[in-house]
């Protein structure tokens, strides 16, 4: 269905808008290579480990999602950026954007992915989310913080039996010219 949006509707587009392709024919492979591995392991991956029934579900869940946040924090401190495949944003971007934007605010503490949060264990994720975030004005538009917060505290109380939405982390999202103070500290 995604992908009906890239050129479906043209028609109803001013001509600036025509001309951009999250799916372009020289990386739809590796795109493709990449959403795999990054739906099941990791926008999928924080559903398994916050749903799981056991703890032996719950820990392989999320040594599978670190290790892909791992992953792709590598790759973007090593990619040429500043998107997930350079200098234009692709769907891997989009894919990827909708599970970390939530990660800190929501999957830390409500899907017990704690290990780390994006701001202050992954450098490379934090300045991309950033970028995204603040730089393309689609991504900051759509991006509704309360509503992601209440969706989750409000809507599994399985996990969350008296509803109770956390206030944190203030701000939803840093500028891109600030750090958490601990990670600033320890900057070259």
């Amino acid at each position: 269905i995604i992908r009906m949006f890239y050129h479906e509707f043209d028609d109803l587009l001013p001509e600036t808008y025509k001309a951009i392709d999250p799916f372009p024919p020289t990386l739809q492979a590796t795109i493709e290579s990449t959403n795999e591995w990054t739906y099941n392991d990791v926008n999928n991956g924080v559903y398994k480990a916050g749903f799981g029934t056991t703890q032996e579900a719950y820990e392989r869940a999320v040594a599978t999602l670190f290790s892909s946040l791992d992953k792709i924090e590598t790759h973007l401190a090593t990619a040429p950026g500043p998107y997930y495949f350079g200098s234009s944003v692709t769907e891997a971007d989009i894919r990827l954007f909708t599970t970390i934007v939530r990660f800190d605010p929501v999957y830390v503490q409500h899907f017990k992915c704690n290990i780390r949060d994006i701001r202050s264990g992954y450098p490379a994720i934090h300045r991309w989310l950033r970028k995204l975030y603040w730089d393309v004005p689609a991504f900051r538009e759509t991006t509704q913080f309360e509503h992601i917060k209440k969706h989750y505290t409000k809507s599994h109380t399985q996990i969350n039996q008296f509803s109770i939405t956390p206030v944190g982390p203030l701000p939803d999202i840093l500028p891109k010219d600030e750090e958490v103070r601990a990670v600033a500290a320890i900057k070259p």
